[in-house]
This record gives structure tokens, C-alpha cells and sequence, in this order.
């Protein structure tokens, strides 16, 4: 874990906050699919990514779920900072994209290192930031792009994220990412099939134009 920590967050904390949270976290591993935190679900820990990446998801009253962003190595979530901090219930759902590993700092440290540390400070400020920017850009998504276009930049970012233009997919899980039905996705990826920007195949989308 101290290897890890230094990759990834070397660059940030000074070797003293490195240090504590190489004391006070707990190592977590998830398989691809498991879940992480849960909608109204306690916060009692937040979460730095040490290898995978997490995909954060909202869901409506009717249970459908839509993604708003993922996280990845480096970096943490707002939306569960923001429990952390008000002591709330969790509004989002956090699940694992691929295989990852997670360190979890107990909440009652952040607070205390907001106050002790200058660089957990600016790194929790950073990431509200970040954070806030994917927000808005999901926004931006639903409100100006049709589902087409929705769709082209949701395997986009899944092969990005994923590091590999060969994604493991059915139609029935982007359908429940972007919150449409599996027809609708069946039918948008085989015109964008015709396009030449992927090739379909049983339960694997090759994306041809990253």
C-alpha cells in the first residue's frame, strides 16, 4: 500500500500525511460490478483510488439509474466529501468500473487534516473542482446532445477510462448507464456501426474512433 500511496499521491502529500494515512486507512478491494458506497447508505469513509476506477451513478425515485462521472487513480469523490463533511446519507452510488483498489480514510481524519495539512486541504478543494466541472459537463450531455451523441461520448469515456478500445458491454448495462431502454441503444449502436466508428460483437464493442 505505501508504494502505491507514493505513486499516486506522492506528488501531493507531504511525507507526513502519507504516513497517517498509510496508519489510519483501510485497504479495500472491489471486483468490476461491486458496490462501494450505496444511496442512502452512511458515509463513514472516503474512498482514494489506488488502481481501477469507480463510476458514480444518481438514481431517480423510480429506482433508474443515470451516470453522472467516474473517478479515477488519484483522485476521490465530492459528492461523498460532501457527506463526509455534513454528516449525511449518501445521494449517489458509487460501483466499481473495473477491478480496484481503494484506500478509505475514517471521516473524523479528513476533518482533522483539513486543519493540519495544507496539501489535504487544497486536494479536497481541487477535487470539489474537478468534481463540480464533470457535473456540469453531464449536465451540458443531457441537455444539449441527443442520444446518439450521448451514447458516442459515453464509449468514448468508458474506453478511456477502461484503457482499451475493447469494451466488455451488453446493451442492457449502457441502456441503464444513460438511462434509455436496451432498444433504443441496440438501435443507436447499429447506425453508428454503419458509421465506422465501432464494431459490434457478442457482448464487446471495439471503438473504432477514440
Amino acid at each position: 500500500m505505501k508504494k502505491k500511496l507514493n505513486e499516486n499521491y506522492g506528488y501531493i502529500f507531504e511525507q507526513a500525511l502519507l504516513n497517517e494515512i498509510e496508519e489510519v486507512g483501510k485497504l479495500q478491494h472491489l471486483n468490476e460490478g461491486e458496490t462501494l458506497i450505496n444511496i442512502q447508505q452512511k458515509v463513514l469513509y472516503m474512498p482514494l483510488l489506488l488502481n481501477g476506477a469507480i463510476k458514480i451513478m444518481r438514481e431517480d425515485d423510480r429506482g433508474d439509474e443515470l451516470l453522472l462521472y467516474y473517478i479515477e487513480i488519484g483522485d476521490t469523490c465530492s459528492m461523498t466529501l460532501n457527506c463526509c463533511m455534513g454528516e449525511s446519507l449518501s445521494e449517489i452510488k458509487a460501483i466499481a468500473e473495473v477491478d480496484t483498489e481503494v484506500i478509505l480514510i475514517p471521516i473524523q481524519k479528513m476533518k482533522e487534516w483539513l486543519r493540519k495539512y495544507d496539501s489535504w486541504m487544497k486536494f479536497v478543494f481541487d477535487s470539489f473542482y474537478n468534481r463540480t466541472n464533470e457535473m456540469l459537463e453531464a449536465i451540458d450531455t443531457l441537455a444539449f446532445l441527443d442520444m446518439k451523441e450521448r451514447l458516442i461520448k459515453y464509449l468514448k469515456d468508458k474506453a478511456f477510462i477502461n484503457h482499451t478500445t475493447s469494451l466488455n458491454a451488453t446493451h442492457r448495462d449502457i441502456a441503464s448507464d444513460l438511462n434509455t431502454s436496451r432498444v433504443v441503444i441496440s438501435r443507436l449502436l447499429k447506425k453508428i456501426e454503419q458509421e465506422k466508428k465501432i464494431k459490434l460483437y457478442r457482448n464487446k464493442i471495439e471503438v473504432l474512433e477514440v
